[in-house]
């Protein structure tokens, strides 16, 4: 029997407790567990970097909720990706990443993934012949954001997962943008979702994760093995706490999305600001992508400052309501300028952000309280 989005995320794992009906998973706070005779674990559980329940438990529901066959949970999104590197690729092979991808995810490539033997080009990922042209004999596996961070760029997903497996590549999106609520891109064809859980799936802003789901068997065997050899798991607690805000996931989603569109609205008729990047209005060059593969447009906005870039990192710093922190994808609304925080990383390279942009991750707050907060911090 299948179920909505909403009940798959209340019930998905979640079945009540069997000794005492606890409705709740309980946080199986343990490193080891009883065997019933050498070689004869209960119910194959044996040490809690191999398999722990509370985190059996956030596999399991992450994988409904994206409609794939495998889940895993991580320590952090990093560790997810590093994982799914490590497993799918060896040194001398290639992989095409996004060319204004998260700052961390570049930090992997460019600072560790490279001096261990992988290439990288950066592509446009919302042009699909550019993604095409950057693909080499290589190639193991394409790697999307959609949306890109932090310039929202929307990549068409169906249209890539053609061009990688042409190539005998795989396609891996990286969904935290958009939440498994908004865009499912297993159901697209691609072959990999990877998700710093640490965002909207946790939603608090209160826990650090990461996730990899796939649809493949095989291939979630493989990635379970390099999970459990290389053991950046998350732990049980941090496992509970994700699987806690996974609950009202849809919910939020909803609201992250109306107060969304309001901001961008309002900034795109602001004297103040030069250029709203938001895939929910027309003007986006990524909006009719967006339309068709996302149920609604996200939380993030970013936009340029039309002062420049001191004006930009003036907003940063006279906004009160708005937080200036890094991260994104919690119930309260943030500020950052990407250039000189969550993007440092990449200044000097292709990926460099430009020094005008700012980017929300707009909250579930009041949104005339967002929206004064704005027009006091644009000056």
């Amino acid at each position: 029997m299948s179920h909505g989005f909403e009940t798959l995320a209340i019930h998905a794992g979640q079945d009540p407790e069997v000794r005492t009906g606890a409705v709740i998973p309980p946080i199986y706070q343990t490193s080891t567990y009883a065997q019933d005779a050498v070689g004869a674990p209960r119910q194959g559980y044996e040490y809690s970097r191999s398999g722990n329940p509370t985190r059996d438990a956030l596999q399991e529901c992450l994988a409904a909720l994206e409609g794939g066959r495998v889940g895993l949970a991580f320590a952090s999104g990093l560790a997810a990706e590093d994982t799914l590197l490590r497993t799918v690729c060896r040194p001398g092979d290639h992989v095409v990443i996004p060319d204004d991808a998260y700052g961390g995810t570049y930090r992997l490539f460019a600072r560790v993934a490279e001096r261990w033997g992988l290439t990288y080009t950066p592509a446009k990922v919302s042009d699909v012949d550019a993604v095409r042209a950057a693909i080499r004999p290589t190639t193991k596996i394409v790697w999307i954001e959609t949306p890109t961070n932090p310039l929202l760029g929307i990549a068409d997903i169906a249209a890539l997962a053609g061009v990688a497996h042409d190539a005998g590549a795989l396609l891996a999106v990286d969904n935290t943008f958009a939440s498994p609520y908004l865009q499912q891109p297993l159901a697209h064809g691609a072959d990999v979702v990877v998700h710093s859980t640490t965002k909207y799936v946790g939603g608090h802003s209160d826990v650090v994760g990461g996730a990899l789901v796939v649809a493949d068997q095989a291939l979630g065997d493989e990635l379970r093995y390099h999970q459990n050899a290389m053991g950046a798991i998350n732990g049980p607690f941090d496992a509970w706490l994700t699987l806690r805000g996974i609950k009202t996931l849809g919910v939020r989603m909803d609201r992250h999305c109306d107060n969304a569109e309001r901001i961008a609205a309002f900034l795109a008729s602001h004297a103040k600001v030069a250029q709203v990047i938001y895939p929910g209005l027309p003007s986006h060059p990524g909006h009719e992508v967006a339309a068709k593969q996302m149920r609604r447009f996200g939380g993030m906005i970013s936009f340029r400052a039309a002062g420049g870039e001191e004006h930009a990192v003036q907003v940063c710093n006279r906004a009160r309501l708005f937080v200036l922190a890094e991260s994104l994808g919690g119930v309260e609304s943030l500020i950052e300028h990407p250039g000189r925080m969550t993007h440092a990383s990449a200044a000097g390279s292709p990926l460099e952000v430009p020094g005008d942009l700012v980017r929300l991750s707009v909250g579930i707050e009041t949104v005339d309280d967002l929206l004064a907060d704005l027009e006091q911090a644009l000056g």
